[in-house]
């Protein structure tokens, strides 16, 4: 018998959240978070993910979609094991960590002639050139480097084979749905499966696939092949950051056991009913902020320059947390190794 299809990502939120024990919303707490975004929100803009981050492609191409598959494909587990001892990749004069030390190591390779958003060289590359495309400035590599070179090598391979080695062609076959576009990553390439098992129900978060469809959308600035009219349907990236600051601003409840777990540094198991209460109520913490953000512009009669969904709240709320990374010591975020984020 096949297993059933998991829930998509947002009803599969919903569900966490109301059978949930140990994570819970807080609606003040989702107000304080909407009021706090609501002298920016109304001015967010498209353009501000290429023109925020130096790093991000500047132009709307093929070979700005081939850099974003490739990067997202590889967007997981950032996290140091001691805040003090970090990977770390200096380019262009500055020292990056996490993500952005990923995308830096990207930028780097190409620089010097390598070739690494090519399926055709990812398809093939061997764990040594991976080992030196992603080599750390400092004594600590980055994580799961093994786990890297295999999705490299599987992802370049299928992307040759179903789409002829360009993500454009498999962008233009989803017919400018973000949905039938995550559909399709998830579909066609397994390392995107993000998917768990919670009080009897088959569920997805897919944050790789969704953050590729909402990257897809911003590098193109949605509009030809990326003007998804169903964007909003996509929810934010359920990550451990994310989880982070809703929890610092007081919109996220964790229970005394978990927190306890948190601050000892305890690691949770991709799967485990904890992990997946902290990531599906994030999800639907950020539904219900966006809800009351909307719900507040319009009592003020103020209308956004671009509609309000839950990839802004994301990119914003990320920003917003590697600002404050260093006031958000009482609430740690939750310690996962795996390759979904």
């Amino acid at each position: 018998m096949e297993a059933p299809m998991p829930l998509p990502p947002r009803e599969s939120a919903r569900f966490v959240a109301e059978n949930s024990r140990d994570v819970g919303v807080d609606r003040e707490g989702v107000r304080r978070v909407a009021e706090l975004l609501l002298p920016a929100a109304v001015a967010w803009r498209m353009e501000q993910w290429k023109a925020l981050h130096e790093l991000n492609p500047r132009g709307s191409d093929e070979a700005a979609l081939d850099w974003v598959f490739m990067v997202d494909s590889l967007n997981f587990s950032f996290w140091a094991e001691r805040e003090e001892r970090k990977c770390e990749v200096r380019y262009g004069g500055t020292a990056y960590t996490g993500y952005w030390a990923l995308c830096a190591a990207v930028n780097r390779a190409l620089d010097q002639g390598i070739p690494v958003t090519s399926a055709s060289y990812y398809a093939t590359v061997t764990l040594d050139q991976v080992r030196n495309i992603f080599r750390s400035d400092t004594a600590v590599p980055m994580p799961l480097l093994e786990e890297r070179h295999r999705i490299l090598n599987e992802t370049g391979k299928i992307l040759l084979e179903k789409f002829g080695g360009s993500f454009l062609n498999c962008v233009q076959k989803s017919g400018k749905s973000a949905q039938k576009l995550m559909h399709l990553i998830v579909e066609n390439f397994p390392s995107y499966r993000d998917e768990a098992w919670f009080e009897g129900k088959r569920i997805s978060f897919y944050k790789r696939a969704q953050i590729l469809v909402a990257d897809t959308w911003s590098v193109l600035e949605g509009k030809g092949d990326g003007s998804f009219e169903d964007i909003s349907s996509i929810t934010m990236f359920a990550d451990y950051r994310l989880p982070q600051i809703l929890a610092h601003l007081g919109a996220l409840k964790y229970s005394d056991e978990l927190l306890k777990k948190l601050l000892e540094g305890e690691m949770l198991l991709n799967g485990d009913k904890q992990e997946v209460e902290i990531r599906g109520c994030s999800i639907w913490c950020v539904e219900l902020i966006r809800d009351c953000l909307l719900e507040l512009l319009e009592k003020r009669g103020e209308t956004p320059l671009v509609e309000i969904n839950a990839i802004l709240l994301d990119y914003h709320l990320w920003d917003y947390a590697r600002e404050h990374r260093d006031d958000m010591k009482g609430v740690p975020f939750h310690r996962t190794r795996c390759i979904y984020y």
